[in-house]
């Protein structure tokens, strides 16, 4: 496995493939609203930095961080 890589601040698309895909949003008392995505190719950007890239073999994943995870490097 390479090394974690932050994930925070990465722009990015969120694509429907064989399956749905729900685009979660947030009041400010934390009630959200998931909304079905019918977009096809829509432009987000990461906010959170608990989230970190991952290549393990051929797979590219997007996790939490090693720590929340408990994962050493």
């Amino acid at each position: 496995m390479d090394k974690p890589v932050s994930a925070n601040g990465q722009h990015g698309i969120l694509i429907n493939v064989f399956g749905k895909t729900m685009f979660r949003v947030y009041d400010k008392d934390h009630n959200f609203v998931d909304y079905e995505l019918h977009h096809s190719d829509l432009s987000v950007t990461i906010d959170d930095e608990d989230a970190f890239f991952y290549k393990v073999g051929d797979r590219d994943i997007l996790d939490h961080s090693p720590a929340t995870l408990g994962r050493k490097e």
